[in-house]
């Protein structure tokens, strides 16, 4: 059985699908978006290793041929020198305006040839397949696509939507422990950010979930997509309920940034420790009790996932350096820092009246546990 989110933008509403072995039909599936039949595909060498040959003969199946480039993996391929790369491969394969252009990995491949796309002949269309479990549940859906500059995370970009998103659930199954957890903090996030029966439902089945079954890896990939989906149609550019997808990640972006984007931190543990910090922090400020970020971090830890900036191996800034590390985030308005609040698992919001000496605390605290 094939779940389906759709996603109702005017003028580029688009279906997730999510199942396992969906890319099986990827040829049927992509051939009624229309274009030349032959797409190209940008992809990393890891999946590529793996998965490659069954997306290209699935689309051979359709009638559907295909060129593929494959990229480092890894945060650091998302750069200005790969961008270059990918968008003169594109062009040299004479990719026309109606063609469809194919991302086949994990957030960093979806982000970068998202952003390709958006800006290869002023934007062609292309299709999310998202191998990892962070990109299913959240790079994947939305439109978000970009780059890295030294000066932080996904600070060069633009929205572009994807015609089409491919969830194989089944792709799940090549990750590491570590990988899948990471994209697990995503999963987490939902949860806390606005559903307090899915948390609980994940507390639940979280274990079952990291272990492989396939209803519970549907279910907990079809929530999350519903409820970025809902967010989105509200809020496509992060206007206002948008941010709230941000929930940890003013944290995160900071403490990857003071790991060099590196494998001492991947993306979804950051985003782990962060929800971790923000409903600490949202606990010292009296929104919420305190019974709220123990369950959260106990949670993480039944789980086997990282909680604490203890759990980061190397060195760190102090808090004062993290805290200059956050003034370079997309959600600094008018010079101030905004972070996602909670007053209770399942109830965030944004704020920007937050005191940076309350900040400093937390870090402090966070920091003197290492």
């Amino acid at each position: 059985m094939t779940a389906k989110v759709h996603v109702d933008l005017p003028g580029r509403a688009y279906d997730i699908m999510i199942a396992p072995d969906l890319l099986v039909q990827a040829g049927d599936l992509i051939a009624p978006l229309g274009g030349r039949k032959n797409v190209c595909i940008l992809t990393d060498e890891n999946v590529a290793g793996l998965h490659l040959q069954a997306l290209q003969d699935a689309l051979r199946q359709a009638g559907i041929a295909s060129e593929a480039l494959a990229l480092p993996p890894g945060e650091g391929t998302k750069c200005w020198a790969q961008l270059e790369r990918s968008v003169e491969w594109l062009l040299s394969q004479k990719v026309e305006r109606g063609d469809v252009v194919i991302a086949f990995g994990g957030g960093v491949i979806g982000d970068l040839a998202g952003f390709a796309a958006a800006i290869l002949r002023r934007g062609v269309r292309f299709v999310q397949i998202p191998t990892s479990l962070l990109a299913q549940v959240d790079s994947s859906v939305g439109g978000k696509t970009g780059i890295n500059s030294p000066s932080g995370k996904n600070l060069i970009g633009a929205f572009h939507q994807p015609s089409l998103v491919l969830a194989d659930t089944a792709l799940l199954g090549t990750l590491t422990s570590r990988d899948f957890l990471a994209g697990y903090g995503e999963v987490v996030k939902y949860g806390l950010l606005g559903d307090a029966d899915f948390f609980e439902w994940l507390e639940a089945e979280g274990p079952a979930l990291a272990a492989g079954d396939t209803d519970a890896r549907v279910r907990a990939v079809t929530r999350s997509c519903q409820m970025k989906a809902d967010i989105v149609q509200r809020d496509e550019t992060e206007q206002g309920d948008r941010a709230l997808l941000n929930l940890g990640h003013t944290f995160c972006h900071a403490l990857e940034a003071a790991t060099g984007y590196s494998d001492r931190l991947l993306h979804g543990e950051g985003v782990a420790i962060g929800c971790a910090l923000a409903f600490e922090l949202s606990a010292r400020m009296g929104l919420c009790s305190q019974e709220e970020p123990s369950r959260v971090r106990a949670h993480l830890r039944d789980m086997g996932m990282k909680v604490d900036m203890a759990d980061i191996a190397g060195d760190l800034p102090d808090a004062e350096g993290l805290l200059a590390l956050m003034g370079q985030d997309k959600k600094v308005l008018d010079g101030k820092l905004r972070f996602v609040l909670a007053r209770a698992i399942g109830d965030a919001f944004m704020t920007g009246d937050v005191p940076s000496d309350m900040v400093l605390g937390v870090l402090n605290d966070a920091l003197a546990q290492r």
